[in-house]
């Protein structure tokens, strides 16, 4: 079984912007506004915007000039007009209850002009970094010209935080680089569950498809008690156990890991937990008719779309037990509400739970944002892919050029 190591935490202790004085100096805040907008480009969810607050206020308590910058779509090096950032501007603005002012570039003399005339406490927001091919490419002149913007660099975009871009890590060649409060409470709660968490330890995952999960299956069987596995993933490891999952997406060149994973988990006392139960259906679209089936009796032509009741009442008590509780996936295809029963249980279970609760963004994200749970869960990450690769064990590259504490 997983046993701490005293070197393991140095990894997450990074220094933010508590660590060092940002008073009167220039701060560079990189965070994450991908945020997602409607055909009028009106901004539908604003929590990543909101998630950022902390940060922003703190460093303008604190008498700092801020100059946010932020990646938005994929305009792949190109200006695209519906992708520029005076919406979050404009949204920020309103949160702040003071003026963010939305420049029309983010490097060049007229960004320099603007940012040269900022006092304390005033908030520029500079224009989509990726309408520059040299953000993707993290060019050293790219990321020089922003970091001469600045006196600091902050970093608060965890889900930007596995990308190895120009504002991301490049910057942190030039200027000062540490956390913001965002970046730090996903390091906290993130790194607890490889490092030290509460037991029982109970992670449930999910999600379409094994391959999007191979490394964090492996690599968080070595730290759990018990591991729920639910969605469309399921199907591979019941047809490892040699169960017919009838017309369901089987990954047949990743039977051999989940076997594996099955043997490892078995090996090390956690209590590996399948679907038992399922809810089956001719096609995903919610267009025909479902069923709860038993997993020995799932018909040839039907495809699994959720954990069925039994299951979801099993993993419901596993997580009424756990005194840490990570969750990524959802159970089934929760877009459908015909499929979206597995997904609202185990999210209603991680939020009547007293244990620690992290959700690791993605899908399993806006599924509580949707049930509006956000609130009873102990943190919802903002990044998706970052925190994946953060659980696998991999070295984020935005984490790691910040200075340690």
């Amino acid at each position: 079984m997983f046993k701490n190591s005293a070197r393991s935490g140095v990894r997450f202790a990074k220094k933010t912007i508590k660590d060092v004085d940002v008073s009167h100096k220039r701060v560079l805040l990189r965070v994450d506004y991908n945020v997602p907008v409607d055909k009028n480009n009106n901004i539908t969810d604003d929590s990543r915007i909101r998630a950022s607050l902390p940060t922003v206020r703190y460093l303008l308590e604190h008498n700092a000039r801020v100059i946010i910058c932020s990646h938005f779509g994929r305009p792949k090096g190109k200006i695209v007009e519906s992708m520029r950032l005076a919406p979050e501007a404009k949204k920020l603005s309103e949160l702040l209850v003071q003026p963010v002012q939305a420049l029309k570039d983010c490097i060049g003399p007229e960004v320099e002009n603007a940012v040269s005339k900022m006092n304390d406490r005033d908030v520029v927001l500079l224009e989509n970094l990726r309408f520059y091919p040299q953000e993707e490419a993290n060019d050293p002149v790219f990321a020089g010209s922003l970091a001469n913007l600045a006196d600091i660099y902050v970093d608060d975009a965890f889900g930007a935080s596995h990308r190895s871009h120009a504002s991301v890590t490049g910057v942190a060649q030039y200027l000062p680089a540490v956390a913001g409060l965002l970046m730090e409470k996903e390091l906290t709660f993130l790194g607890r569950l490889l490092e030290n968490p509460s037991r029982p330890f109970t992670a449930v995952m999910g999600g379409a498809k094994v391959s999007d999960k191979l490394g964090v299956i492996r690599n968080i069987l070595d730290r759990v008690d018990a591991l729920l596995i639910g969605g469309g993933m399921a199907a591979n490891f019941l047809k490892a156990q040699g169960f017919n999952v009838g017309a369901s997406l089987v990954e047949t060149d990743k039977l051999d890991y989940a076997r594996e994973m099955i043997l490892k988990a078995h090996s090390q006392g956690v209590r590996l937990m399948l679907p038992e139960d399922v809810i089956v259906a001719e096609k995903l679209d919610g267009t025909v008719s479902s069923k709860v089936v038993a997993i020995t009796e799932i018909p040839a032509n039907q495809i699994i779309a959720d954990i069925g009741p039994a299951t979801a009442e099993r993993f419901t008590q596993e997580i009424k037990k756990s005194k840490t509780v990570f969750w990524n996936g959802p159970m089934g295809v929760f877009e459908i509400e015909a499929f979206a029963f597995g997904t609202r249980r185990v999210a209603q279970a991680m939020a009547e739970s007293q244990a620690t609760t992290v959700v690791g963004g993605g899908s399993s994200a806006e599924a509580v944002q949707e049930m509006g749970l956000v609130n009873k869960l102990t943190h919802v990450s903002t990044g998706g892919g970052a925190s994946l690769e953060l659980l696998e064990g991999k070295e984020l590259p935005g984490v790691a050029v910040l200075q340690n504490r």
